[in-house]
């Protein structure tokens, strides 16, 4: 898969997850009454997180919100907040994702910043993925105790009878849609994140040459001199006489007293 289609299929899939976060967390049934032994039928029981509602047989439908914070389960005030938590990450991470997007130019922004953004926002997505699996994780285990706890109250040690009538809840299709949601967002942000290193420029290496200038450099020192040039490879078997000696050249250019006999 391409860069920029992977980045786009991350991006689609994080706003799909973020619209089922933000419906599951305004659903209503996030816990349904159970029918299973309940002799009550003409009325039907579900909760959400800001309220509880009352169906009626005929039809008629009331909710009454909670009117109380403080008088709520801790459980469910913790799951308000992972579920509004993953809301707001996945739209700040979604309008970062947006100045992000390979096929958008804004300015002279280069791909270095583009892939530092996607990066970003895809581990916002992950996140926020996160506490919307664990918030509705969390709500389900409640359920979960709950049920059985209601289920061994009810019941009796004489000769298994039921000696009351209490209202039991299970999953309702809020859950669901939360779960399906955290794992699109979280799927979104990993694609996000892989991305981000098609777009990432890759690091050259490039090796340094020196240059030599090719002029004659003579170095002097004392009892004789040396003749060098900047390739020092191709003067070395220059020979060099010390002790006031002379070198070849110079016993050429200087007559002796034998060039007259």
């Amino acid at each position: 898969m391409s860069t920029t289609r992977c980045q786009v299929v991350g991006f689609l899939l994080s706003i799909l997850g973020l619209a089922g976060c933000i419906v599951a967390t305004e659903m209503d049934m996030w816990s349904t009454q159970d029918l299973y032994d309940s002799p009550v039928t003409a009325v039907f029981q579900y909760e959400g997180l800001w309220r509880s509602c009352v169906q009626q047989s005929s039809g008629f439908t009331e909710c009454r919100p909670y009117l109380t914070i403080l008088g709520l389960p801790a459980m469910l005030q913790a799951v308000r907040a992972l579920m509004i938590v993953g809301i707001v990450l996945s739209v700040i991470g979604l309008l970062v994702a947006v100045f992000a997007l390979k096929c958008i130019r804004i300015g002279n922004m280069d791909d270095s910043a583009k892939a530092k953004m996607t990066l970003t926002s895809g581990i916002m997505f992950i996140i926020a993925g996160l506490c919307a699996i664990a918030g509705v994780s969390v709500f389900a285990n409640m359920l979960v105790t709950n049920f059985w706890m209601s289920t061994a109250s009810m019941y009796t040690s004489m000769g298994g009878m039921v000696q009351t009538v209490q209202t039991r809840y299970t999953f309702g299709a809020a859950l669901f849609v939360g779960w399906v949601a955290g794992g699109l967002t979280l799927i979104g942000g990993v694609l996000m994140c892989i991305a981000c290193r098609g777009l990432a420029p890759e690091e050259t290496n490039y090796k340094a040459v020196s240059y030599h200038a090719s002029g004659h450099n003579v170095a002097y020192r004392p009892g004789g001199f040396k003749a060098s040039t900047g390739f020092e490879s191709n003067t070395r078997n220059k020979k060099i006489y010390d002790g006031g000696a002379r070198t070849e050249d110079e016993g050429q250019s200087h007559p002796s007293k034998y060039d007259y006999v």
